[in-house]
């Protein structure tokens, strides 16, 4: 399942709807009829999105918001407003009541899913980088950032530039920033003070979405410009290959009559969330480099991951999300020292810390815990996911021997893993509700290994307490 949606809506027809358009697509679909139903179903399962009517049998769609909100959800799960009568103004009242997004029925089942998806990676990713923040600030080096940021740049690209400068000159006050306009063509350049905008608003054009997702590849491809917040304000309706946007990065969209303040509102809050994510990254970053990375290969080591896989662990056993923990061990590298000598030792040992880092997403955590050992944790990664990712990352480091520089020999390197994969229900060993630790995650993966340095070498050994 790719996770829990809770539908909050008095009339059973909507909720059968959409929880067939949601299992479809293989989304736990979750159904309450009132506010206070909802309530009581997130007291049993915790949602990862929320679909929730406007109109409501027992309170308005923003004392639904209240009661989130005194639980401590809102912010921490995304919430869409659905409703049959949502022009700009009413739009515009429900996303600065905090509202996600608020789509109009019927909504186009693309779209809904699109949007869907696009809301559930952005809080997924702020919730990665947050864990990260708070594993750095378990070990004391990180301080709190600052709420607050210098104005933001939004860059305003148009094929119309000219027709759009009074709409920039208007929205500058409301977003208290810098708006600028510029060309398709000229959307990746640095401002003439060596920044890059903070917010890019892709005006479409009739018949120019093909364009328009080109455009959005570009930025999302180019590094100066991929962590920037991408808006597409749609000069039609319907836009065929919206729900394509946001799937190829797009982080909202403003549909088509939308007001300059209904623009304003969804820009400020991409830009907030931006603001956050930017210090959350710069937090990690500066505050634990010098005293949690292993020098010679640049990975983290032993000292950031163990606090780093210890709350892995207690987020999974609270939300029931599935993660791996592999252990990662080079095959006779005693051998590679004594026959080429420690530099060439250090050689390989950077290439294969290159090769396991290159080969696994952003968030998950690649460290070397030994002289030739190295951990890799994968959240949200299911069993079947996880040997495939060890599989691979066995092949990538034998297939291709390393060139060490100033040799004309390349040394062939191979490795060997332990795997354990936790996914809720799959505990083997493991004591119902005993706490899942660090120490017992990395001492099943360690006998896993184990087992396959003496199966041979060079393959995957799941541990059985996975199993």
């Amino acid at each position: 399942m790719h996770g829990k949606v809770l539908v909050v809506d008095p009339i059973a027809t909507h909720r059968i709807v959409l929880r067939v358009k949601l299992a479809a697509s293989q989304y736990e679909v979750l159904q309450a009829t009132s506010i206070a139903d909802a309530m009581q179903q997130m007291g049993k399962a915790h949602p990862d999105l929320i679909l929730c009517s406007t109109s409501l049998p027992d309170g308005t769609p923003t004392r639904f918001l209240a009661r989130l909100r005194k639980a401590g959800l809102l912010g921490k799960v995304p919430v869409i407003a659905l409703g049959t009568a949502t022009g700009s103004d009413e739009r515009v009242r429900l996303l600065t009541a905090g509202y996600d997004d608020v789509l109009s029925r019927p909504v186009d089942n693309a779209l809904l899913l699109a949007r869907a998806r696009s809301l559930l990676r952005s809080y997924a990713s702020a919730s990665e980088w947050q864990l990260r923040e708070g594993t750095s600030r378990a070990l004391g080096f990180a301080e709190h950032s600052a709420a607050f940021g210098p104005a933001p740049r939004v860059r305003v690209v148009t094929t119309r530039p000219a027709q759009a400068q009074d709409w920039c000159t208007q929205m500058t006050p409301l977003l208290q920033g810098r708006v600028s306009l510029c060309l398709p063509v000229e959307a990746v350049n640095d401002d003439a003070d060596g920044g890059t905008p903070d917010a890019f608003v892709l005006v479409t054009r009739p018949g120019g979405d093909h364009e328009t997702l080109g455009l959005l590849a570009s930025l999302r491809s180019h590094a100066a410009t991929r962590h920037s917040v991408i808006m597409i304000a749609q000069t039609e309706e319907p836009a065929p290959l919206a729900a394509q946007m946001l799937d190829m990065g797009a982080n909202d969209l403003a549909p088509f009559g939308a007001t300059l303040d209904e623009i304003a509102i969804r820009l400020r809050a991409l830009l907030s969330r931006k603001l956050m994510t930017d210090a959350l990254r710069a937090t990690v970053r500066n505050g634990i480099e010098a005293s949690v990375i292993d020098p010679l290969t640049g990975l983290n080591n032993r000292r950031y991951a163990m606090p780093h896989v210890k709350r892995i662990a207690e987020r999974a056993q609270r939300t029931g999300k599935p993660f791996a923990l592999m252990i990662a061990d080079l095959d006779h590298f005693k051998q590679v020292n004594d026959r080429y000598g420690h530099a060439a030792g250090d050689a390989v040992l950077i290439d294969v810390a290159k090769r396991l880092r290159s080969n696994l997403r952003a968030v998950d955590l690649v460290a070397r815990i030994g002289g030739e050992e190295f951990l890799m944790v994968l959240p949200g990664v299911d069993l079947e996911n996880a040997q495939k990712a060890a599989t691979r990352l066995c092949r990538k480091v034998g297939d291709v021997p390393v060139t060490i520089p100033g040799r004309d020999d390349p040394i062939t390197a191979t490795i060997s893993i332990g795997l354990i994969v936790y996914d809720g229900v799959r505990r083997g060993d493991l004591a119902a509700g005993a706490p899942l630790t660090a120490e017992t995650l990395l001492d099943r993966a360690d006998r896993a290994l184990y087992d396959a340095k003496a199966e041979g070498r060079n393959r995957v050994t799941l541990s059985q307490s996975a199993a």
